[in-house]
Protein backbone atom coordinates (compact mmCIF):
# COMPACT_ATOMS: atom_id res chain seq x y z
CA UNK A 1 0.00 0.00 0.00
CA UNK A 2 1.10 3.11 -0.76
CA UNK A 3 0.32 6.26 1.68
CA UNK A 4 1.42 10.01 1.27
CA UNK A 5 1.25 11.91 4.48
CA UNK A 6 1.55 15.95 4.37
CA UNK A 7 3.19 16.15 0.99
CA UNK A 8 3.96 19.55 0.12
CA UNK A 9 6.35 20.60 -3.05
CA UNK A 10 7.27 23.69 -4.02
CA UNK A 11 9.20 24.74 -7.29
CA UNK A 12 11.30 28.28 -7.64
CA UNK A 13 10.71 30.71 -10.24
CA UNK A 14 12.95 33.24 -11.00
CA UNK A 15 13.97 33.71 -7.07
CA UNK A 16 9.90 33.48 -5.87
CA UNK A 17 8.89 30.13 -4.45
CA UNK A 18 5.45 28.86 -5.64
CA UNK A 19 3.89 26.06 -3.95
CA UNK A 20 2.39 23.50 -6.18
CA UNK A 21 1.36 20.52 -3.55
CA UNK A 22 0.14 21.39 -0.05
CA UNK A 23 -0.21 19.32 2.57
CA UNK A 24 -1.52 16.63 0.66
CA UNK A 25 -2.31 13.39 2.35
CA UNK A 26 -3.69 9.99 0.21
CA UNK A 27 -4.07 6.37 0.67
CA UNK A 28 -3.49 4.28 -2.67
CA UNK A 29 -5.16 0.83 -1.49
CA UNK A 30 -3.66 -2.24 -3.05
CA UNK A 31 -5.51 -4.16 -5.61
CA UNK A 32 -7.31 -0.54 -6.61
CA UNK A 33 -7.81 0.99 -10.06
CA UNK A 34 -6.86 4.99 -8.73
CA UNK A 35 -7.66 7.57 -11.04
CA UNK A 36 -6.30 11.26 -10.65
CA UNK A 37 -7.86 13.95 -11.89
CA UNK A 38 -9.04 17.74 -11.84
CA UNK A 39 -8.24 20.89 -13.15
CA UNK A 40 -5.12 21.53 -15.58
CA UNK A 41 -2.26 22.86 -13.23
CA UNK A 42 -3.68 21.38 -10.44
CA UNK A 43 -0.55 19.18 -9.40
CA UNK A 44 -1.76 16.47 -10.93
CA UNK A 45 1.46 15.07 -12.85
CA UNK A 46 3.55 16.43 -9.83
CA UNK A 47 2.33 14.24 -7.72
CA UNK A 48 2.75 11.04 -9.47
CA UNK A 49 6.54 12.24 -10.64
CA UNK A 50 6.72 12.65 -6.61
CA UNK A 51 5.60 9.02 -6.00
CA UNK A 52 8.09 7.84 -9.02
CA UNK A 53 10.91 9.69 -7.14
CA UNK A 54 11.13 11.59 -9.96
CA UNK A 55 10.76 14.97 -7.88
CA UNK A 56 11.68 15.11 -3.83
CA UNK A 57 8.78 16.60 -1.37
CA UNK A 58 9.79 19.80 0.70
CA UNK A 59 7.89 18.49 3.74
CA UNK A 60 5.36 15.26 4.69
CA UNK A 61 6.20 11.56 4.08
CA UNK A 62 5.78 8.71 1.30
CA UNK A 63 5.73 5.17 2.73
CA UNK A 64 5.38 2.11 0.82
CA UNK A 65 4.18 -1.14 2.21
CA UNK A 66 5.16 0.82 5.29
CA UNK A 67 8.41 1.89 4.92
CA UNK A 68 8.95 5.39 4.51
CA UNK A 69 10.69 5.86 0.69
CA UNK A 70 10.59 9.22 0.61
CA UNK A 71 14.58 9.92 -0.21
CA UNK A 72 14.44 6.59 -2.28
CA UNK A 73 15.86 7.30 -5.76
CA UNK A 74 13.53 6.16 -8.47
CA UNK A 75 15.67 3.03 -9.48
CA UNK A 76 15.26 1.80 -5.63
CA UNK A 77 11.58 2.34 -5.96
CA UNK A 78 11.47 0.60 -9.02
CA UNK A 79 13.38 -2.33 -6.98
CA UNK A 80 10.65 -1.93 -4.40
CA UNK A 81 7.65 -2.84 -7.01
CA UNK A 82 7.28 0.94 -8.35
CA UNK A 83 7.00 1.19 -12.31
CA UNK A 84 5.96 4.93 -13.75
CA UNK A 85 4.72 5.39 -18.09
CA UNK A 86 6.33 8.61 -18.66
CA UNK A 87 3.51 10.90 -20.52
CA UNK A 88 6.04 10.97 -23.78
CA UNK A 89 7.50 7.51 -23.68
CA UNK A 90 11.41 7.62 -24.14
CA UNK A 91 13.49 6.49 -27.11
CA UNK A 92 16.34 4.34 -26.89
CA UNK A 93 18.52 4.19 -29.85
CA UNK A 94 20.07 0.88 -31.00
CA UNK A 95 17.66 -1.22 -28.37
CA UNK A 96 15.20 -3.38 -29.99
CA UNK A 97 12.00 -3.90 -28.45
CA UNK A 98 12.63 -7.53 -27.74
CA UNK A 99 15.57 -6.15 -25.39
CA UNK A 100 13.84 -3.64 -23.78
CA UNK A 101 10.53 -5.79 -22.94
CA UNK A 102 13.39 -8.63 -21.74
CA UNK A 103 14.95 -5.87 -19.47
CA UNK A 104 10.95 -4.59 -18.19
CA UNK A 105 10.62 -8.12 -17.19
CA UNK A 106 13.85 -8.90 -15.36
CA UNK A 107 14.41 -12.02 -16.84
CA UNK A 108 15.28 -14.23 -19.83
CA UNK A 109 12.13 -13.70 -21.35
CA UNK A 110 11.27 -16.12 -23.90
CA UNK A 111 10.49 -14.68 -27.48
CA UNK A 112 6.71 -15.84 -27.35
CA UNK A 113 5.78 -14.02 -24.49
CA UNK A 114 7.41 -10.95 -25.79
CA UNK A 115 5.20 -11.13 -28.60
CA UNK A 116 2.50 -12.10 -26.11
CA UNK A 117 2.77 -8.53 -24.43
CA UNK A 118 2.97 -6.77 -27.81
CA UNK A 119 -0.15 -8.15 -29.07
CA UNK A 120 -1.81 -7.44 -25.77
CA UNK A 121 -1.24 -3.77 -26.87
CA UNK A 122 -2.38 -4.34 -30.03
CA UNK A 123 0.57 -4.60 -31.79
CA UNK A 124 1.76 -7.02 -34.85
CA UNK A 125 4.54 -8.91 -32.79
CA UNK A 126 5.95 -9.68 -36.45
CA UNK A 127 6.53 -5.84 -37.31
CA UNK A 128 7.93 -4.39 -34.13
CA UNK A 129 9.73 -7.24 -31.74
CA UNK A 130 13.01 -6.48 -33.90
CA UNK A 131 12.48 -2.86 -34.24
CA UNK A 132 14.83 -0.08 -32.82
CA UNK A 133 12.83 1.79 -30.09
CA UNK A 134 13.89 5.31 -31.54
CA UNK A 135 12.23 8.30 -33.88
CA UNK A 136 11.17 5.75 -36.37
CA UNK A 137 8.33 4.76 -34.52
CA UNK A 138 5.41 7.13 -34.08
CA UNK A 139 4.18 8.48 -30.64
CA UNK A 140 1.44 6.08 -30.39
CA UNK A 141 3.48 3.08 -31.43
CA UNK A 142 6.19 4.29 -28.60
CA UNK A 143 2.91 4.69 -26.26
CA UNK A 144 1.70 1.05 -26.59
CA UNK A 145 5.53 -0.34 -26.61
CA UNK A 146 5.96 0.82 -23.47
CA UNK A 147 2.25 -0.08 -22.10
CA UNK A 148 4.29 -3.59 -23.49
CA UNK A 149 7.18 -3.09 -20.93
CA UNK A 150 4.50 -1.96 -17.99
CA UNK A 151 3.09 -5.50 -18.59
CA UNK A 152 6.05 -7.33 -18.54
CA UNK A 153 7.34 -5.04 -15.48
CA UNK A 154 4.20 -7.01 -13.51
CA UNK A 155 4.86 -3.96 -10.76
CA UNK A 156 3.21 -3.84 -7.96
CA UNK A 157 2.07 -0.57 -8.55
CA UNK A 158 2.23 0.91 -11.90
CA UNK A 159 2.15 4.82 -12.33
CA UNK A 160 0.90 6.13 -15.99
CA UNK A 161 1.07 10.00 -16.53
CA UNK A 162 -1.80 11.20 -18.62
CA UNK A 163 -1.66 7.96 -20.84
CA UNK A 164 -3.74 8.94 -23.85
CA UNK A 165 -1.80 12.10 -24.81
CA UNK A 166 -1.01 12.11 -27.89
CA UNK A 167 -2.50 8.56 -29.24
CA UNK A 168 -4.89 8.38 -32.00
CA UNK A 169 -8.53 7.13 -31.60
CA UNK A 170 -7.47 3.06 -32.06
CA UNK A 171 -5.21 3.23 -29.64
CA UNK A 172 -6.91 4.99 -27.00
CA UNK A 173 -9.79 2.89 -27.50
CA UNK A 174 -7.13 -0.60 -27.16
CA UNK A 175 -5.94 1.23 -23.93
CA UNK A 176 -8.73 1.52 -22.38
CA UNK A 177 -9.24 -2.38 -22.89
CA UNK A 178 -5.60 -2.46 -21.79
CA UNK A 179 -6.43 -1.06 -18.59
CA UNK A 180 -9.64 -2.48 -17.29
CA UNK A 181 -7.45 -6.22 -18.23
CA UNK A 182 -5.21 -5.21 -15.59
CA UNK A 183 -7.93 -4.46 -13.16
CA UNK A 184 -9.75 -7.74 -13.78
CA UNK A 185 -7.11 -10.06 -13.86
CA UNK A 186 -4.24 -8.28 -11.56
CA UNK A 187 -6.44 -8.19 -8.11
CA UNK A 188 -3.31 -8.23 -6.03
CA UNK A 189 -1.79 -4.95 -8.14
CA UNK A 190 -2.56 -1.11 -7.86
CA UNK A 191 -2.71 1.29 -11.23
CA UNK A 192 -2.71 4.52 -10.80
CA UNK A 193 -3.87 6.95 -13.40
CA UNK A 194 -3.41 10.52 -14.48
CA UNK A 195 -6.23 11.31 -16.47
CA UNK A 196 -9.24 13.65 -17.83
CA UNK A 197 -10.77 11.36 -20.00
CA UNK A 198 -14.11 10.24 -18.92
CA UNK A 199 -13.77 6.68 -20.38
CA UNK A 200 -10.55 6.38 -18.15
CA UNK A 201 -12.77 7.88 -15.04
CA UNK A 202 -15.72 5.30 -16.20
CA UNK A 203 -13.22 1.97 -15.12
CA UNK A 204 -11.22 3.77 -12.33
CA UNK A 205 -12.85 1.83 -8.57
CA UNK A 206 -11.39 5.16 -7.30
CA UNK A 207 -11.07 8.70 -8.07
CA UNK A 208 -9.13 11.75 -6.93
CA UNK A 209 -9.66 15.04 -7.74
CA UNK A 210 -7.25 17.67 -7.01
CA UNK A 211 -7.49 21.32 -7.48
CA UNK A 212 -4.38 23.75 -6.69
CA UNK A 213 -2.75 21.49 -5.21
CA UNK A 214 -5.02 20.22 -2.48
CA UNK A 215 -7.26 17.30 -2.21
CA UNK A 216 -10.89 18.80 -3.65
CA UNK A 217 -12.06 15.04 -3.02
CA UNK A 218 -11.76 11.45 -3.19
CA UNK A 219 -13.80 8.22 -3.18
CA UNK A 220 -15.65 5.21 -5.27
CA UNK A 221 -15.89 6.41 -8.56
CA UNK A 222 -20.08 5.92 -8.49
CA UNK A 223 -19.68 8.39 -5.49
CA UNK A 224 -17.56 11.03 -7.47
CA UNK A 225 -17.80 10.21 -11.08
CA UNK A 226 -21.62 12.30 -11.45
CA UNK A 227 -20.23 15.44 -10.08
CA UNK A 228 -17.37 15.76 -12.17
CA UNK A 229 -19.86 15.25 -15.27
CA UNK A 230 -21.37 17.74 -14.54
CA UNK A 231 -18.58 20.30 -13.42
CA UNK A 232 -16.95 21.40 -16.65
CA UNK A 233 -14.03 23.44 -15.29
CA UNK A 234 -12.81 19.76 -13.00
CA UNK A 235 -12.98 17.46 -16.48
CA UNK A 236 -11.92 18.79 -19.91
CA UNK A 237 -14.62 17.15 -22.80
CA UNK A 238 -11.79 15.49 -24.35
CA UNK A 239 -14.20 13.71 -27.12
CA UNK A 240 -13.35 16.45 -29.45
CA UNK A 241 -10.15 14.74 -29.99
CA UNK A 242 -12.60 11.42 -31.25
CA UNK A 243 -11.69 11.70 -35.21
CA UNK A 244 -8.30 9.97 -34.80
CA UNK A 245 -6.41 12.66 -34.97
CA UNK A 246 -4.23 12.32 -31.88
CA UNK A 247 -4.95 13.11 -28.25
CA UNK A 248 -4.38 16.55 -26.58
CA UNK A 249 -1.89 16.54 -24.49
CA UNK A 250 -3.93 18.48 -22.20
CA UNK A 251 -6.88 15.74 -22.12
Amino acid sequence: MLELKNITFRVNDDGVERGIIHNLSLPIPNGKLVVITGPNGGGKSTLARLIAGIEKPAAGQILWNGTDITEWSVTDRAKAGIAFAFQQPVRFKGLQVFDLLRLASGKQLRMAEACEYLARVGLCARDYIDREVNASLSGGELKRIEIATVLARNAELTIFDEPEAGIDLWSFQNLIEVFREMRETVKDRSILIISHQERILNIADQLVVLKDGRLSASGAKDEILPELIGTASAVPDCRKNSQGKGGDAEC
